[in-house]
């Protein structure tokens, strides 16, 4: 569900995506776009949203140049999901790189969702939608949400492809053995993603994290 919070225009709620047999709950996790485009009037709406943790996955130069209306709050949490210089060349198809070479930074980003006390927690970068649609990926595989629904949510965003959201779940699961082993691996414990899990499903019965099943396979679009 969109969120209108002035000026940033990537925000939704992520409430309500199946899991097999629950959904997601509504106002536990918000994507958005990067915060220090909100107007006085988005930071009051982002306020009464009820709002309990915001993880601003963006670089130290990112925001050294736009801090954004929270930092230094206590709501707040700085946590890069990449280093300033990449030692890769980032593809157009999928987000395997960036699992592979970013796991020590995405298992912290994670754990800092984990601990967040209970209410909305907003993950965002600069778009909202690579750094952001990793981590949140990763969230609702967790949860147990379907493939397909988790590639749908990600293709709101503009400027996405949905096959670089499917060749990455398929990417976790040949590799890692799905969401759960490649956040194990980073060194996740089992109580921090149960503890994701419950936020996010927190009256249902989610399907096991173990996987994210092989959504659709794609090739690679023509570079």
């Amino acid at each position: 569900m969109r969120i209108d919070w002035p000026s940033c225009i990537n925000v939704r709620d992520l409430g309500g995506l199946p899991t097999g047999d629950a959904v997601t709950e509504d106002g536990a996790l918000i994507r958005s776009d990067d915060l220090s485009l909100l107007t006085a009037a988005g930071v009051r709406a982002l306020r009464d949203h009820g709002v309990v943790r915001i993880l601003d996955l963006r670089s130290f130069k990112e925001i050294e140049a736009k801090p954004g209306p929270f930092a230094g709050k206590a709501i707040y949490r700085h946590v890069p999901l990449l280093e300033d210089v990449l030692p890769y060349d980032p593809p157009s198809w999928t987000y395997a790189p960036m699992l592979d070479h970013n796991r020590n930074r995405i298992a912290q980003a994670f754990r800092a969702l984990a601990s967040a006390p209970e209410g909305a927690v907003v993950v965002h970068c600069r778009v909202g939608r690579d750094r952001t649609g990793g981590l949140i990926a990763l969230a609702l595989a967790i949860a147990g949400v379907e493939p397909d629904a988790i590639v749908a949510d990600y293709a709101l965003t503009s400027g996405t492809d949905p096959a670089a959201m499917r060749n990455t779940l398929d990417h976790l699961e040949s590799r890692y053995g799905g969401a759960a082993g490649y956040l194990k691996e980073a060194g996740v414990s089992a109580a921090e993603l149960a503890r994701v899990r419950g936020r996010l499903v927190p009256n249902g019965r989610s399907t096991s994290p173990r996987s994210v099943r092989s959504a659709r396979p794609a090739s690679p679009p023509a570079r």
